[in-house]
């Protein structure tokens, strides 16, 4: 994968560096990890359950926690499929301006709710969409297929 990865970068007639297209791309695969596992979790786990992991689970309701979890689901895919398949690659950065939407709300819901120490999470989380979403729409987007 790293081959086509390089390659694909090297298309980008931009002059984006080697380094920064590694990153981005570092920076891709580790999001959709996070935030599909955790949509997963969000889309699969009992309520219940979910709400003994995540205590704010049981502060919304469930429809909601379902539309968090498809959301962020949604937004892994769309952190690697486009730009993979180089199949509409420029949803690559919206996908990762999705998730950092999600995370700049929960910034504020968490605080509201007394978890300030958990934000560490999402400040991490939304600065790393934020440099997807930056990168590949100013220093190194990925040309769609011809």
């Amino acid at each position: 994968m790293a081959t086509n990865v390089a390659a694909i970068d090297n298309q980008t007639g931009k002059g984006a560096s080697r380094a920064l297209g590694i990153a981005l791309w570092v920076a891709q695969v580790l999001l959709a990890l996070g935030f599909g596992m955790g949509a997963f979790m969000k889309l699969t786990t009992p309520l219940d359950a979910l709400a003994h992991k995540m205590a704010w689970v049981g502060a919304v309701p469930g429809g909601l926690v379902r539309f968090i979890g498809a959301s962020e689901l949604a937004g892994a895919l769309g952190l690697l499929l486009p730009s993979l398949t180089r199949i509409r690659p420029r949803l690559t950065p919206l996908a990762a301006a999705g998730l950092l939407t999600i995370m700049v709300l929960a910034i504020p819901f968490h605080i509201v709710r007394g978890e300030a120490p958990v934000i560490k999470i999402n400040i991490i989380l939304g600065a790393l969409a934020a440099f997807v979403a930056w990168g590949r729409t100013r220093r190194a987007p990925i040309p769609a297929r011809h």
